[in-house]
């Protein structure tokens, strides 16, 4: 599976075209804040969230519009630059998360949607989840949700993932909590540090 850099050097309009088709979406009604929704629902209003991956804003928007502290970071500085336009008022940060720390060390929440986990380099998984654990407070929780087919197996995913120091809590095959299963191609992990 290509890494997100490796998409955007082969095709420099990868970051465009991944923001408008969002706005797609949307435009034809899809339901495009489902992850965010359930973040929401599980956080205590004003809550510290990071969105780890946050492309062009959408759930960080989504967030910070229901009264939460959000900062939102990716390492596309383009989907970062429509982020900060189309949600001025929220806090946005350009970094690679198996690079960068993450801008805080208190969240309530990090989370990570989409297929995020799916587009890191190997070498750089256990410092990405490294960064989730330290950002988070005592009690924190980590929501973390990619597909199967994405080059980081399952499994292997949440070994490292405790291996780190967080600690499993749920497995879900959706963002809507539906159960997980050998079978299921789609995880939503929830981890607390």
């Amino acid at each position: 599976m290509p890494t997100w850099n490796e998409l955007i050097a082969a095709n420099p309009a990868h970051s465009i075209n991944y923001a408008n088709r969002w706005r797609r979406f949307e435009e034809n009604g899809d339901d495009i804040y489902g992850e965010a929704r359930l973040i929401d629902a599980i956080a205590a209003r004003g809550s510290v969230i990071v969105d780890a991956g946050c492309g062009q804003g959408r759930l960080t928007g989504y967030l910070g519009k229901q009264g939460h502290h959000v900062i939102g970071t990716d390492l596309d500085p383009i989907l970062i630059d429509i982020a900060r336009a189309e949600n001025p008022d929220l806090d946005f940060h350009v970094g690679d998360l198996c690079k960068d720390p993450l801008p805080v060390s208190d969240a309530d929440i990090v989370f990570s949607a989409g297929n995020v986990m799916g587009f890191l380099p190997a070498e750089g998984r256990r410092d990405a989840l490294n960064h989730i654990f330290r950002a988070l407070k005592p009690g924190g929780r980590a929501i973390i949700g990619y597909g199967a087919g994405r080059g980081w197996d399952f499994g292997d995913f949440l070994d490292l993932a405790t291996d780190v120091g967080l600690t499993l809590e749920h497995k879900f095959s959706s963002w809507e909590l539906a159960p997980f299963a050998d079978e299921s191609d789609f995880l939503v992990a929830f981890f607390r540090k």
